[in-house]
């Protein structure tokens, strides 16, 4: 599976981090119904390296099942153990580095210009601008000029109307949490939760 090439197709990552893994898979299942086939599962979800497991069991390989929040090394090996497609992390963390001796594809957490390089050079697939909302999708644009082909995915305060910006600026998918999530992560009516999904389908056209 080329990761960047499905990403890029999809456009859109799901970043899912809720108050159980019970709320986890619901919300799974939900955006999955609603059409969104990139998934992240955030290791601050409790229980969350089996709901990953749980998740990639259910689904076929088309749905893209990851893991978020990697921050140490036994956390990269415990979600390799649950297959997960990919890890995400906030930074170059340890789990960072053990992702990548594990052969797991890597999203690395980065923000200035050494940070993406330093990524790069480690070996991640991909580098998510955390956070995005900070500078905004010009500072996005500012990165392309002299990295023109670094692999970018613009994570942190991403929401429906913001999103296509960055798509526009450079990025090849965006990461969305808690505007895509809001209060289905703790239990909140997941009809909403698709409706949500659905909005921003419309705004990214997928």
């Amino acid at each position: 599976m080329d990761l960047l090439a499905e990403l890029r197709s999809r456009k859109l990552l799901a970043i899912i981090r809720a108050d159980r893994a019970d709320t986890a898979l619901d919300c799974v299942e939900t955006l999955i119904e609603a059409g969104i086939t990139a998934l992240e599962i955030s290791l601050t979800t409790p229980g969350g390296v089996e709901a990953i497991a749980k998740a990639r069991s259910l689904y076929d390989p088309h749905i893209l099942i990851g893991a978020g929040t990697v921050v140490t090394a036994d956390q990269a090996d415990q979600v390799a153990a649950a297959h997960a497609d990919f890890s995400v992390t906030p930074a170059i963390t340890r789990g960072a580095h053990r992702s990548v001796e594990l052969g797991v594809p890597l999203l690395c957490g980065a923000l200035t210009p050494t940070e993406v390089i330093a990524a790069l050079d480690l070996g991640a697939t991909a580098v998510k601008i955390f956070p995005a909302k900070l500078h905004g999708p010009g500072y996005l644009s500012e990165l392309r000029a002299p990295l023109p082909d670094a692999p970018l995915i613009a994570v942190g305060g991403v929401d429906a109307q913001s999103a296509p910006q960055y798509l526009a600026a450079g990025a090849l998918a965006v990461g969305v949490g808690s505007p895509l999530l809001g209060d289905a992560a703790t239990g909140g009516p997941l009809a909403e939760l698709s409706i949500r999904a659905s909005t921003f389908r419309t705004e990214l056209g997928i």
